[in-house]
């Protein structure tokens, strides 16, 4: 089966040098979906909305500073009394300043916006997240079309030169011509495989350039090389432990519900009262024939206590909608850490099944190749048929695609169990980045 090897390895670096020389790695993906990808910009200007509303909340706790000023004419004319005519002018100035001292409503609502803007916090670094496990899905996509349409490209190639032996075979009497018509079906359908394959990687390309708006025509391959390890810790208790802590959707619903708790206080504070410092100054200038003219300032500190006696049943309603409000948001929390324990335990067992899957397939692979082999020889002295040929062909280049699947699902199973323990990082790239650079070199 060593031509075999050479074939497909010779259709690989075919496809690849049909390329553009322009090749990129998954860090510089990575890098420009961070500048590209709308989703992220999206959610990074909500948490910044969030972070100005806790600004906006506060300054209601504040002093509140005004400054007035007015100027007027004024003409009086009598019509009986003309001694009394007149025309002046005043003017004014002054400052005024209120301080709330007890605004039980204002505090709870500053306290409210402060777990908004924390839920928006952890609401854009699950986005980050997002954006880094789903640029390493699309960046592995591609790699799994190409590899898929290079296997078929193989397979094809393959089943083209058994058919065409089969004719030969044919043509000097040595077998039926349904031998013939068997060849040519699985040539065709082998074919159908290849032009789905090329279609599968369009997709696959157009779904990379979505999230950075560059076309790559070539991106760097997984090296043979490629550590498959058991996940660290080795424990699905200790992964579910870890998410329950860290995860980004089980904070949000946890600031979520904080942000509610701290909202039904303010509601309920539409019974407590208020009091407020209240402070102003004014200058006052008059300038007229009579009176004569004359300026005069003033100063005045008070405190307003103001009691909500009833206000049309509005307080007690909003109350309520609050209590509902907080018992949803307390059920949206338990339903996501109940997910994310499922995606959690399932993503440690996908990990532990991709690893034997690997290794299995790498296994297969060899097994399928003698089993080929050896049915090729029997069809050549006779003792196998052409069917059991084809069926053999066809097995050995599934195991050569179901072990490449695997090891992708591999890699992409354990960035996203990263993901659901709260774990996953740019750095987890990085590493993975270093066993992409390699796999392009002749050595491969």
């Amino acid at each position: 089966m060593k031509h075999t090897k050479q074939l497909l390895a010779t259709t690989i670096s075919t496809i690849l040098a049909s390329s553009s020389v322009f090749a990129v790695d998954l860090v510089t993906v990575y890098e420009q979906a961070v500048q590209y990808d709308s989703n992220i910009a999206a959610s990074r200007a909500a948490y910044q909305a969030e972070q100005e509303g806790a600004y906006q909340a506060r300054a209601v706790l504040l002093p509140n500073i005004t400054a007035n000023a007015n100027a007027g004419h004024t003409d009086q004319e009598f019509d009986n009394r003309p001694v009394l005519d007149d025309s002046y002018k005043t003017s004014g100035y002054g400052v005024s300043l209120t301080q709330p001292i007890f605004r039980a409503d204002a505090w709870f609502n500053y306290q409210s916006s402060q777990y908004n803007s924390k839920r928006a916090e952890a609401d854009f670094s699950k986005a980050q997240q997002d954006l880094i496990l789903t640029t390493a899905t699309a960046y592995f996509g591609v790699l799994r079309a190409e590899e898929n349409l290079a296997t078929a490209i193989a397979a094809e190639a393959a089943f083209k030169r058994q058919w065409e032996q089969a004719k030969e075979r044919f043509d000097v009497g040595l077998i039926a011509i349904t031998e013939v018509h068997e060849s040519r079906a699985s040539y065709d359908s082998i074919k159908t495989s290849r032009i789905r394959s090329e279609g599968d990687l369009q997709i696959a390309q157009e779904t990379l350039s979505r999230l950075t708006g560059v076309v790559y025509d070539e991106v760097n391959g997984l090296s043979e090389g490629f550590p498959i390890t058991t996940p660290s810790p080795n424990n699905a208790d200790e992964w579910v432990n870890t998410a329950y802590e860290q995860n980004w959707s089980i904070k949000s619903a946890e600031f979520a519900l904080q942000a509610l708790d701290e909202q039904l206080k303010t509601e309920k504070s539409g019974h407590y009262p208020t009091l407020d410092l209240s402070a102003n100054y004014a200058v006052n200038d008059f300038d007229g024939a009579a009176p004569p003219d004359n300026t005069n300032d003033g100063a005045s500190v008070s405190l307003v206590f103001q009691l909500p006696l009833y206000q049309g049943g509005g307080t007690s309603a909003s109350v309520r909608r609050s209590r509902f409000l907080v018992e949803q948001s307390r059920q949206v929390l338990e339903t996501t850490r109940r997910n994310v324990k499922l995606d959690t335990r399932s993503l440690y067992t996908a990990i532990k099944t991709d690893i034997d899957t690997v290794a299995s397939q790498k296994q297969n692979i060899i097994s399928r190749e003698s089993a080929l082999e050896a049915t090729r020889a029997g069809y050549s002295v006779g003792t196998r048929n052409i069917v059991e040929v084809l069926d053999a062909e066809r097995n050995y280049f599934v195991a050569l695609r179901d072990y490449a699947n695997a090891r992708f699902d591999y890699v992409i199973d354990s960035l996203s169990i990263k993901q659901a323990a709260g774990t996953l990082s740019p750095q987890d790239l990085i590493d993975l980045n270093k066993w992409l650079q390699a796999a392009r070199s002749p050595q491969q």
